[in-house]
């Protein structure tokens, strides 16, 4: 009894919970009566019954004695077993690569490009700049990696990621074996120095994006290496900061994507280097697979994959 319940009065609460309920007693009498009634009328006589039951009996033995049909191994059923999300978009032929120029002339169409960046005066960042940052590397790149846009030491040099951030950059990518002047291109979101190197605006991204786009199909990476929240968020189309957006798999056109910090945050914030590493050694199984699901590849795509150098496993590469 809770202590909402009231005892009754009359005392007659606890008996009625007894009491059995006639009306459904009368009923399953009822449906008894009904089911005795229609066993004896289909089975008539304890002969026939007897038969039914010899028949039964009969049938059951002969199935026992069947030979059992061999079991199929549960792995040729289901067929074999397909390789992991990553590797699989890895290694497949992504959208960039399937309208990629020949080799031969992707090199000339991205100098027409270049041509195109250098004169561009698309939104206001072009009337203070020294020199526009168009990009650098290999035309058939392994990874292609897009930072934010120029620092005061790429505008002077017309190079992207020379300065102090540009060197951690180049250690972190010959921790997995990947370099710019070997299997890598780098580039950036807006190709002209914001001032006082702030964030670019977002009439600022729009502007450059088609030109990168552009350097995306003629380079057709295996995949992208996005270096900080800003080149992350403008690819993807999304506000979500970095430390979701480093968690998780991404694509953009069949591209697989991985974000990761910006080196200058790991220049501000040491404690940045070991989620680092363990994006860039995302990076790295992920070409990998994809280089072993799809059983070819050049010698440069080969040693990136593997790693031509141990990085040690307490952090960032080393001196980053």
């Amino acid at each position: 009894m809770t202590d909402n319940e009231t005892p009754r009065a009359d005392g007659l609460g606890a008996f009625e919970e007894r009491a059995p309920d006639l009306a459904a007693l009368y009923q399953a009498l009822d449906t008894l009566e009904c089911a005795l009634s229609t066993t004896m009328r289909s089975a008539a006589t304890s002969e026939e019954l007897l038969d039914r039951l010899k028949e039964a009996s009969a049938r059951a033995a002969a199935r026992a004695a069947e030979p059992e049909a061999p079991e199929q191994p549960a792995a040729a059923a289901e067929g074999p077993a397909a390789p992991p999300r990553d590797a699989a978009a890895a290694a497949a032929p992504s959208a960039a690569a399937a309208s990629a120029p020949p080799p031969e002339t992707a090199g000339a169409e991205l100098e027409a490009l270049r041509a195109r960046v250098l004169s561009c005066a698309a939104c206001g960042l072009a009337a203070g700049r020294q020199r526009a940052v168009f990009g650098q590397g290999v035309s058939r790149p392994v990874v292609l990696v897009v930072g934010e846009g120029p620092g005061a030491e790429e505008d002077r040099q017309g190079l992207p990621f020379v300065g102090a951030s540009g060197q951690l950059l180049d250690k972190m990518l010959a921790s997995i074996g990947l370099s710019r002047g070997a299997n890598c291109y780098i580039a950036n979101i807006v190709k002209c120095r914001p001032p006082n190197n702030r964030e670019p605006a977002p009439g600022e991204r729009a502007a450059c994006l088609p030109y990168l786009k552009e350097q995306i199909r003629l380079l057709a990476p295996r995949a992208i290496l996005c270096a900080g929240r800003t080149a992350a968020q403008t690819l993807l189309g999304t506000t979500e900061g970095i430390n979701r957006l480093r968690t998780r798999a991404h694509a953009l056109e069949g591209i697989p994507l991985v974000a990761t910090f910006h080196p200058s945050a790991l220049l501000r914030d040491e404690t940045l280097k070991r989620p680092a590493w363990e994006d860039l050694k995302r990076l790295r199984d992920l070409l990998a697979a994809g280089a072993g699901a799809a059983g070819a590849g050049t010698a440069e795509e080969k040693g990136a994959a593997a790693g031509t150098r141990p990085a040690p496993e307490a952090g960032a590469p080393a001196d980053a």
